[in-house]
């Protein structure tokens, strides 16, 4: 077994968001929807309709990848493509009624696993992590 003073920060941090990660992909199954698709639609909750390069961009992804998700998003029912208002060439992606469903569903499956994940944090813990992750986000 490896001694746990040999692990640093970096190791750590790594383990516990491969873990989440994880938690995610399971919470998700059951909604069959894939994490890239799950983000997508939490985006498009989020930030409303958008056009396929924008998706792409909160994705950090490739506007081709973005379209494949679009594609296969738009094949189960989940999105739809409309022409953006202000440029009548470019097209917009909007969530349909079961792609906000879908989303809220998303949002709560996501939630439910965090808060089993973290479950073993008091209080003061979870005030900690949460303002030492937001110092380096920002």
């Amino acid at each position: 077994m490896d001694d746990p003073a040999d692990e640093n920060l970096a190791e750590l941090f790594w383990s516990v968001a491969r873990s989440l990660r994880h938690l995610n992909r399971e919470a998700l199954e059951p909604l069959h929807v894939t994490p890239s698709h799950g983000r997508a639609l939490a985006v498009l909750l989020r930030h409303g309709p958008m056009r396929p390069g924008a998706l792409a961009e909160h994705l950090r992804i490739a506007p081709r990848s973005a379209t494949e998700v679009v594609d296969d998003l738009a094949r189960r029912g989940l999105v739809e493509r409309a022409p953006d208002p202000g440029d009548r060439r470019a097209t917009l992606v909007n969530l349909t009624a079961a792609g906000s469903a879908a989303g809220d569903a998303i949002r709560s499956a996501r939630e439910a696993a965090a808060d089993r994940f973290f479950a073993g944090l008091g209080a003061d813990d979870r005030a900690d992590l949460t303002r030492i992750l937001r110092q380096l986000r920002d």
